[in-house]
């Protein structure tokens, strides 16, 4: 692998997890509510992609491309994120939404026709017993509302994922999709009116997630992938929950617990050796 694809990849993947630390910071705190963070986000997203993808164009092409179907799946991504991130730490939220997300993509491909292996099957059955393991109720098992709404984000992250393979322009795409997704939580942002607060520093870490690490973090990374095998690009990406726990440790004094640890051995383990021996491309 080229030095340039590496230091990409890594950009790209603390940009990841970053957007959970940032969500986490801002709700977890109190800052702002999840509406309007995932407002800003979007939009500020959307402003910073459109300038991108402007600066990118080509002759005769357009700088937005993207589809309402993947700007639906951004859109539920993005609030069930924001909301999840209210009774979740760092560190979980990120393992059951980036478990989630290959999770689905690995069903995806099975039923597309792919014939799993006697190792794929193995890795996906120990991913998911890593999460059930990380919900079961117990003392130590995070929110069950949360833990829907992180999961429902990483599917939807999964298919918004899947839906833009076969772009020929992913940050024309990306910034269509961002555009797109705008009218729709801004209707959720008029109906959640009367539970809106807002503060300067709230607002600070939207921006920054929306503008920086979504924005410019998705342009990395498709920077990124042109030095990338689909099988290695999915398995670099199960470094983000590591990385964003350790970011919860030490930025939000976030503990660790022995059930969490344990979930991301089995979750990132399955993943990981079910998409090492993977033949086809996801």
């Amino acid at each position: 692998m080229k030095l340039q694809t590496i230091l990409l990849t890594t950009l790209a993947m603390i940009a990841f997890a970053s957007n959970s630390l940032l969500n986490r910071l801002a709700l977890g705190h109190d800052t702002i509510d999840p509406t309007s963070y995932t407002t800003v986000r979007l939009v500020s997203g959307a402003v910073t992609l459109f300038i991108l993808a402007s600066l990118q164009r080509k002759a005769n092409s357009s700088v937005l491309s993207g589809s309402w179907i993947s700007a639906v799946f951004l859109f539920l991504y993005a609030i069930t994120f924001s909301f999840a991130y209210l009774s979740l730490s760092t560190g979980t939220g990120a393992l059951i939404l980036f478990g989630s997300v290959q999770i689905t993509m690995i069903v995806v491909a099975l039923r597309g026709g792919e014939r799993p292996s006697l190792w794929e099957w193995i890795g996906l059955l120990l991913a998911l017993g890593g999460l059930v393991y990380l919900v079961f109720p117990g003392l130590a098992a995070p929110s069950l509302l949360g833990s829907a709404l992180m999961a429902i984000a990483g599917i939807a992250w999964g298919f918004y994922t899947l839906r833009g393979r076969g772009s020929q322009n992913p940050l024309g795409s990306t910034a269509g999709n961002f555009v797109y997704s705008v009218p729709m939580i801004l209707v959720v942002l008029f109906l959640s009116l009367k539970n809106i607060h807002i503060s300067s520093s709230g607002i600070l870490y939207a921006i920054i997630s929306g503008a920086i690490t979504s924005g410019v973090g998705y342009a990395i990374w498709y920077a990124a992938l042109r030095g990338l095998t689909t099988t290695r690009a999915a398995t670099i990406q199960l470094s983000v929950p590591v990385i964003a726990a350790w970011s919860g440790v030490v930025v939000l004094a976030e503990n660790v617990s022995l059930r969490l640890f344990i979930a991301g051995v089995l979750v990132l383990g399955g993943i990981a050796l079910a998409l090492s021996s993977r033949v086809k491309k996801i």
